[in-house]
């Protein structure tokens, strides 16, 4: 196979078809990838029983915490790369990517070896009860085997778009989710290992993931602009890279703590059924929100070309035509959700009668916020894009560790469970009308642009 058939450019105008043609490879990409934890929930829950696919979604959130740097070293860094292209360097583009996969590298194996050696704290501090204890710590201990892949491939998301070859991308998800899915059928279906399968194969597809790419960028073979060769660390271009992207990380990072807040509520309110609901609704969730993080992680790189290119009209038509693509997408989601809740919430828990009519009430309410959560990461991503990290991670930031965290703590003490499954489309709202500020005011093709 040819790999450097698969470039594309930043450069040039771009209309809604091209956008929505550069973009298809990175949305498959992040599809493709977050298909591991709901295959692993697909067999652990038919095949492992209700103990174990809980476990897993009680101790996910936190391997995504550390996983998630990767995307923040990758989305920060990719718009760096791509703005020091467009400025016209395209040997110092070369070396600080370079570097940052170098960086994420570390990351991986010395936080991987530290939340191993921690995981029966992390599982007792998560609320894990005696039965799912054991559970837990063998999940935990055995995804850390693949945490410097999967930090690596995180970041190689946006670097991707950057390199030019979002096709690459989606091509090496596809390998590493058939990778996962494969061992999960072996391990946990035909074996009859359960979590530890499910943890193997999920650790197996991230090693495939993150370091097939490492080996391609650093090969002959690769002609491409971006091109990995053993460099010395230079700290202000991670720190930089890091600032950036700290916008996508927030929002990871706050995702998976907002959801260990769910859970803590739900295991409150509900029992070990609230977190096996929670765990099918927020898999169907990952399939959409995937749809716009694949959008970003290719919209991103494009933006910041043009931002370092000094193109103002060019981003500005991006931002308005990526507003259309996204509210066109968020309603098809929503209607989807609504529509289907019922077969989705069968092919996860439908041994149980009383908790897939839990399921269906619990997504028609939760998946409400599709409407209008899209047009939210946009903003982060856009500020990302224009090298703003500080107004990226504002948005960021409050949209989840403030209005979504206060909701998901107050409202069910004012309406109940309900106010539970509700908690994410209120805080939507709220962080739209702040999204709506920021963009106005401190967004670099408006003529009225301030600093922050």
């Amino acid at each position: 196979m040819d790999w450097n058939s698969m470039d594309i450019s930043l450069s040039g105008h771009y209309g809604y078809g091209r956008i929505v043609r550069s973009v298809l490879p990175s949305i498959g990409m992040v599809l493709i990838t977050s298909i591991y934890s709901i295959v692993d929930g697909f067999f652990v829950a038919n095949f492992a029983g209700k103990t174990g696919f809980a476990a897993i979604n009680l101790t996910f959130p936190v391997i995504m915490m550390i996983g998630s740097l990767g995307l923040m070293i990758g989305s920060g860094g990719g718009a760096l790369v791509s703005k020091i292209k467009g400025e016209g360097y395209p040997e110092k583009a070369n070396r600080v990517f370079t570097m940052l996969v170098q960086f994420g590298l570390v990351v991986g194996v010395v936080l991987g070896t530290v939340l191993a050696l921690a995981a029966p704290t992390v599982a007792r501090w998560l609320g894990a009860d005696a039965p799912m204890m054991a559970e837990c710590v063998t999940y935990i201990r055995l995804n850390m085997i693949g945490m410097p892949g999967f930090v690596l491939q995180c970041a190689f998301q946006s670097f991707y778009m950057a390199a030019e070859r979002p096709q690459l991308g989606t091509l090496m998800s596809v390998v590493a989710g058939v990778t996962n899915v494969v061992l999960d059928a072996v391990l946990v279906w035909g074996l009859g290992m359960g979590v530890a399968g499910a943890a193997l194969a999920t650790a197996a597809g991230c090693t495939v993931g993150g370091l097939f790419p490492v080996f391609y960028f650093s090969s002959r073979r690769n002609r491409g602009s971006l091109r990995i060769k053993p460099t010395r660390f230079i700290w202000p271009y991670i720190g930089k890279a890091c600032t950036n992207g700290l916008s996508e990380y927030v929002s990871s990072i706050a995702m998976n703590i907002v959801t260990i807040c769910y859970n803590l509520q739900l295991m409150r309110y509900l029992g070990e059924d609230g977190v096996s609901a929670y765990g099918v609704v927020m898999y169907i969730a990952f399939i959409f929100a995937a749809v716009f993080i694949g959008y970003n992680i290719g919209i991103t790189p494009i933006i910041g070309y043009h931002y370092g290119a000094g193109d103002v009209r060019e981003q500005r038509s991006l931002f308005v035509k990526s507003l259309t693509v996204i509210g066109v997408l968020g309603v098809l989601m929503t209607v989807s959700a609504e529509l289907f809740a019922g077969p989705l919430a069968r092919v996860f828990v439908g041994y149980d009668e009383a908790l897939t009519d839990l399921t269906i009430k619990a997504m028609r309410l939760y998946m409400l916020a599709f409407l209008i959560t899209g047009w939210n990461m946009f903003v982060s991503a856009l500020f990302t894009g224009l090298n703003n990290g500080v107004v990226s991670a504002v948005a960021a930031f409050t949209r989840t560790l403030v209005f979504e965290l206060a909701c998901v703590w107050l409202l069910p003490a004012l309406v109940g469970i309900d106010g539970i499954w509700l908690s994410w489309g209120i805080a939507e709202v709220l962080a739209l009308m702040l999204c709506a500020v920021l963009v106005w005011r401190y967004a670099s093709f408006f003529p009225h642009k301030s600093s922050l």
